[in-house]
């Protein structure tokens, strides 16, 4: 994955809080840059729900709702691309230690298919832990031709 230059222009850098609420805002800043910068049809909702996904991740399993922390979502627009980034503040994870939400096992499971469905709904994925601590997801979807 492309690492967002300074030549991408950030069409939202901002903090949210570490609440439900800042789903939905998360959502609709996102979906509303990528529409300016150019993402159509189906891809719009792909990405919306991506960005949800990475909010509920970050507010409930990496920040657990700590009022002292933040949500750090970005937005850069390039050419044929938009990439968002979502980062926490909290302890970070194992990727490799998640369960398979698609085991027979896992599927009565109410939680754990967040990183799968971000992964279905992003043309381009990547997650790391960041120093000293935190959780930074990065998220492409490219733009309808």
């Amino acid at each position: 994955m492309q690492e967002n230059t300074s030549s991408e222009p950030k069409l939202v850098d901002t903090y949210l809080k570490s609440a439900l609420e800042s789903i939905d805002e998360a959502e609709r800043l996102v979906v509303d840059a990528a529409r300016g910068a150019g993402v159509r049809g189906d891809e719009l909702q792909n990405l919306g729900m991506a960005v949800r996904e990475s909010v509920v991740n970050a507010v409930v399993h990496g920040n657990r709702y700590n009022a002292r922390k933040r949500v750090h979502l970005e937005v850069a627009d390039a050419t044929d691309r938009v990439t968002v980034t979502v980062t926490d503040e909290g302890e970070g994870f194992d990727l490799t230690a998640l369960p398979d939400p698609v085991a027979e096992h896992n599927l009565l499971q109410q939680s754990g298919r967040g990183i799968f469905l971000i992964r279905k709904f992003s043309d381009e994925f990547l997650i790391r832990r960041r120093e000293p601590n935190g959780t930074e997801v990065k998220l492409v979807k490219y733009k309808s031709r």
